[in-house]
């Protein structure tokens, strides 16, 4: 076989067997899913991991990851990278309201890949995170907003620019 036969059926191959498909098709139309979820939550809440997934897995995300602060209150924050349905992002909405107390920062969604989630991240600091008062959060959670409409608002809040603080 030629070099050039190589590279084609190496090229093929993956697509073939579908390695690398992201979305799943009904009636030729892509459905949208989250990737991944990665969640920090208060330590009272390390025993409750079965009875979590599951909470999670009902609104839709299977791919949760969860670690527990050792002392006090993880950030009220979320991420949400810019392909994220709009449904499921008001579940992630609701369940770090119900879990981690309250949102008041929203990370930037160019900081995430494509359908990534993450529910009190300590990874960021100031300089990307941008505060969200009740009523901006109220518009996030419209339940008639399609997912382009939601990440036009999030993105909206989340590019204005930041004054440093703290240290830098």
């Amino acid at each position: 076989m030629s070099l050039r036969g190589l590279w084609i059926s190496g090229m093929l191959l993956p697509v073939l067997m579908g390695v690398g498909t992201t979305a799943l098709f009904a009636e030729g139309e892509p459905v949208q899913t989250v990737s991944r979820v990665e969640v920090v939550l208060a330590d009272q809440y390390r025993s409750q991991v079965a009875a979590l997934k599951e909470e999670f897995a009902q609104a839709g995300m299977t791919n949760v990851h969860f670690q527990f602060a050792k002392r006090g209150q993880p950030p009220q924050n979320i991420g949400l990278g810019r392909d994220v349905p709009a449904d499921k992002a008001r579940e992630v909405i609701r369940l770090a309201l119900k879990y981690n107390l309250g949102i008041s920062i929203l990370l930037p969604e160019r900081l995430f890949p494509p359908r990534f989630v993450t529910i009190a991240s300590s990874n960021y600091d100031d300089t990307v995170e941008y505060p969200i008062s009740q009523e901006a959060l109220a518009k996030l959670q419209a339940p008639d907003l399609t997912t382009e409409e939601f990440h036009r608002v999030y993105r909206e809040l989340t590019s204005v620019p930041l004054e440093p603080k703290g240290r830098y």
